[in-house]
C-alpha cells in the first residue's frame, strides 16, 4: 500500500507540473495583458513600463524559473484582474464550486441508484421503459436551456426561488437541480445496465435458490459487484464539474465559483490568475483519482492496487 500512494504522489505530481507548464507556455503564446489592462491611447513608454512591471519583457526561459519557484511558494502573484492574490481569488471561489458539485452530484446519486436497481428487476417492465425514456430526456436536453427553464417557472412565473447569486440556501436549489439532472439520467443507466448483469449472474441465481434473503441478495451482493463502474463514473462527474464543466450552471445563475471567474479570467486575459486557477484544480484532479483507488480497494478487495 505505501509503494502505491508513494507511485500514485509521484505520477500526480508529473501530471500537475506537466499541466502547469502547458499553461504556462499556452498563456504566454496567446494573451496579452498589456492590451487589456492599459487603454488604447497609452504611448509605448507605458506599456514599456508596464511589461516591466509585470516581468514580461525578460526572456521566456527567465520568466519560467520566475514561475516555478512562484508555484513552490504557492505565490502565483496578484491578479490583473482583481488586484489581490490570485490564491486568494481561488481559495474564496474554489467552495463555492466544491458545494455546488457536492449537493448537486450527491442529489443525483441517492436518487439514481434506486431508480437505476428498480428498473433493473422487470428489464422491459413499464417501469423500465419510464427510467430509460426519462434518461434519454436528461441527456437530451442541453444544461444552459435546462437553468434558463427554471428561472422562468420557479423565479419569475411562480416565484417560488431567487434567480441568481448565493446569499442564502435557497439560491443553490435550481444551480444544484441543474447540476444533477444530466448527472441523474447518466447514473440511472449505468446503474440499470450494471444491476442487469449482475442479476443473470449465477451466483446472484445460487443465492435465490438458497433462500437468501431478496434484499440483501439484491441490495449487498448484486449491487456491491455492480458499484465499481457507477464510482467510477460520479469521480468522473466530480472530475468533470471542478474542472470547467460547472461554468455552464454559474454563468446561468451568477454562481460565484471558480467556473464562472476562470472564464472572467480568460476574457481580460489575467494569465496569473489562470494560472493559478489551473494549478489548484490539477491539485483536485489527482487527489479525487487517488482517492476512487482507495475505494475501490474498499468495495472489492480482491483488486490490487498497481
Amino acid at each position: 500500500m505505501g509503494r502505491f500512494i508513494l507511485r500514485r504522489l509521484i505520477q500526480g505530481v508529473i501530471v500537475i507540473m506537466g499541466v502547469t507548464i502547458i499553461v504556462f507556455i499556452v498563456t504566454r503564446m496567446v494573451g496579452d495583458p498589456v492590451k487589456v489592462m492599459l487603454p488604447l491611447e497609452s504611448t509605448v513608454e507605458q506599456r514599456a513600463a508596464f511589461e516591466k512591471k509585470l516581468g514580461l519583457d525578460r526572456p521566456i526561459y527567465v520568466q519560467f524559473v520566475d514561475f516555478m519557484g512562484d508555484i513552490a511558494r504557492l505565490d502565483f502573484g496578484d491578479s490583473l484582474w482583481q488586484h489581490r492574490p490570485a490564491m486568494e481569488i481561488v481559495f474564496e471561489k474554489l467552495p463555492m464550486t466544491i458545494l455546488l458539485t457536492a449537493v448537486g452530484i450527491g442529489f443525483a446519486s441517492i436518487i439514481a441508484i434506486p431508480m437505476g436497481i428498480i428498473a433493473a428487476l422487470k428489464p422491459g417492465g413499464i417501469v423500465d421503459r419510464i427510467t430509460v425514456f426519462g434518461s434519454l430526456l436528461g441527456l437530451s436536453v442541453p444544461q444552459f436551456w435546462l437553468g434558463l427553464l427554471f428561472i422562468v417557472l420557479l423565479a419569475v412565473q411562480f416565484r417560488i426561488l431567487p434567480t441568481s447569486g448565493s446569499a442564502t440556501p435557497s439560491h443553490l436549489i435550481m444551480p444544484a437541480l441543474t447540476m444533477a439532472l444530466p448527472t441523474l439520467a447518466r447514473l440511472v443507466m449505468l446503474v440499470r445496465s450494471s444491476m442487469i448483469d449482475e442479476l443473470n449472474q449465477q451466483y446472484v441465481k445460487t443465492s435465490f435458490a438458497k433462500g437468501l434473503p431478496f434484499f440483501r441478495v439484491v441490495g449487498v451482493h448484486a449491487l456491491r459487484n455492480a458499484s465499481l463502474p457507477v464510482m467510477t463514473l460520479i469521480g468522473w462527474e466530480v472530475i468533470r464539474a471542478l474542472s470547467g464543466y460547472s461554468v455552464v450552471v454559474e454563468t446561468v445563475f451568477a454562481w460565484p465559483g471558480i467556473g464562472l471567474t476562470v472564464i472572467q479570467a480568460i476574457e481580460r486575459e489575467d494569465l496569473i490568475l489562470v494560472q493559478a486557477i489551473v494549478f489548484t484544480v490539477a491539485i483536485f484532479v489527482v487527489l479525487i483519482n487517488i482517492g476512487m483507488d482507495f475505494i475501490y480497494k474498499l468495495i472489492d478487495p480482491r483488486l490490487k492496487l498497481t
